[in-house]
């Protein structure tokens, strides 16, 4: 039985602290609102621990992107969904040895090399901007990928609890939100990452933020989530949202 906890613990101890350490050296992180927890603190790590919906926690952290610019948090998540369901990707040139050995994985390059992603927006306008939630819907169905949509507005806050939750407890699907940063108490606006674990007994979820030059993942309720999701994007004038993505 130690044994057990052992092993179950020590995985999930090393990635709570690696991804907050790695992917482009430690972050110069912005100070976060009261009712936020970072993952790298004593009572973050306790919720993953006794979280009991955390099935995207490791295949994601595993998988973990920071993003390469600030627009794209997007490009950053959808690479860390295609390659922790292990969708196949291009060869990659920068790791390929020719008459030897190539692998293939998908980067935040060759991810917008497919060809019908022009069909849903010009990848460099994305470079400029960003996208919007139907926009990064429509990215990931240019893959081998089943997506569902789900805006703010049309769902309730229980209704998205009971989804996610449900999500977060099964292997191989995976949960992207949208959310207006300033409704949760950061500073910024419009963001996309992954949600990798539920904790029932805060109600909180943590968010693996692929911004990791400014916030570091972290927990955050589920009211405040839901409303930060129920904010209207001005590119698209629907309201935010999140996805859920399997193959």
């Amino acid at each position: 039985m130690v044994k057990s906890l052992i092993k179950l613990t020590f995985p999930l101890l090393f990635l709570a602290t690696a991804t907050t350490v790695f992917g482009s050296g430690i972050a110069q992180t912005e100070s976060l609102a009261k009712d936020l927890v970072v993952l790298d603190s004593e009572l973050g790590e306790k919720l993953l621990f006794t979280s009991k919906a955390r099935r995207d926690y490791l295949p994601l952290s595993l998988e973990f992107q920071t993003q390469d610019n600030l627009a794209y948090c997007g490009v950053a998540t959808i690479v860390m969904v295609l390659n922790a369901l292990e969708v196949e990707a291009p060869i990659s040139e920068n790791h390929t040895i020719p008459g030897f050995v190539s692998y293939r994985f998908f980067t935040q390059q060759n991810v917008l090399e497919n060809k019908s992603i022009r069909n849903v927006i010009e990848p460099e306008l994305i470079r400029k901007q960003g996208m919007t939630l139907q926009e990064l819907a429509g990215i990931f169905q240019t893959y081998a990928v089943k997506v569902q949509t789900f805006h703010g507005e049309d769902i309730t806050l229980e209704q998205f609890r009971q989804l996610a939750i449900q999500n977060l407890q099964q292997p191989k699907n995976f949960l992207v939100v949208n959310y207006l940063r300033r409704s949760m108490g950061q500073k910024g606006g419009g963001h996309i990452s992954p949600v990798v674990a539920y904790n029932e007994s805060s109600d909180q979820f943590l968010i693996l933020d692929v911004a990791r030059y400014r916030y570091s993942p972290v927990w955050v309720s589920s009211l405040s989530l839901w409303k930060a999701m129920n904010t209207v994007d001005s590119v698209s004038g629907k309201t935010r949202g999140f996805l859920m993505i399997e193959r």
